[in-house]
């Protein structure tokens, strides 16, 4: 794994240092890069475009619950994406899973488990503590839904969820804004969703402890 270029995205400094001395001890990747928030995660993936693997803590600062998890896998899905995270719900766990990740670690494990659950990340196996909640139908109906978006269309919706107007979100985006309305007229028709509002609490179910009932995404008759 010498080639292999990591992505650490955690907005605590020591955590990230700590995982950065676990990486270099048991794999010494080629390169470890760091970001502290979603936006620097995102400048970091445009910028490196060989990034072979992403370590995510879904709490980073603007990031809304798996909001993080779900862009990259949208935008990147080459790019396996580990789950570090302070929270061992098993519920967690297996949203995670639901959306796409390749692996879970509790930031509570021991250093060496990460050694391992890269290993096999990396080898195309998948490594996540024992699950004991069940698959959720409303958590593949949602992420179903959200893999109809284009990565653009999944930036559009993040501003629609956050009350932005079609003109803020040009202004945001550098978009014509006729061109974000034919985006929102496709998110929606996407989504089943017949409004803006509708769309917002889609997008707030991704929150990690959320459990909003979801608009109908089934694909209608």
């Amino acid at each position: 794994m010498n080639d292999l270029k990591i992505l650490i995205a955690d907005d605590h400094p020591l955590f990230r240092v700590a995982i950065r001395q676990a990486l270099q001890d048991a794999l010494a990747p080629k390169e470890v890069i760091e970001a502290h928030s979603a936006s620097t995660l995102a400048s970091a993936i445009e910028a490196i475009s060989d990034t072979g693997l992403v370590l995510l803590d879904l709490a980073i600062p603007g990031a809304r619950g798996f909001s993080s998890l779900v862009w990259l896998r949208s935008e990147r899905p080459d790019i396996p994406v580990i789950v570090i995270s302070s929270s061992e719900l098993p519920r967690i766990v297996r949203r995670a899973q639901q959306f796409g990740a390749a692996g879970f670690i509790p930031k509570s494990s021991p250093v060496e488990t990460i050694g391992t659950a890269v290993r096999a990340v990396m080898s195309g196996d998948v490594w996540f503590p024992p699950l004991t909640v069940e698959h959720s139908e409303n958590d593949a109906r949602l992420i179903a839904g959200l893999s109809r978006l284009t990565p653009q269309q999944f930036r559009v919706l993040m501003l629609m969820a956050e009350g932005l107007l079609n003109k803020q979100i040009a202004t945001v985006l550098g978009l014509a804004e006729n061109t974000v309305k034919i985006h929102v007229t496709a998110i929606l028709s996407k989504l089943n969703c017949r409004s803006r509002t509708q769309a917002a609490i889609l997008v707030r179910s991704l929150n990690l402890e959320e459990d909003a009932k979801l608009p109908d995404l089934r694909s209608p008759p």
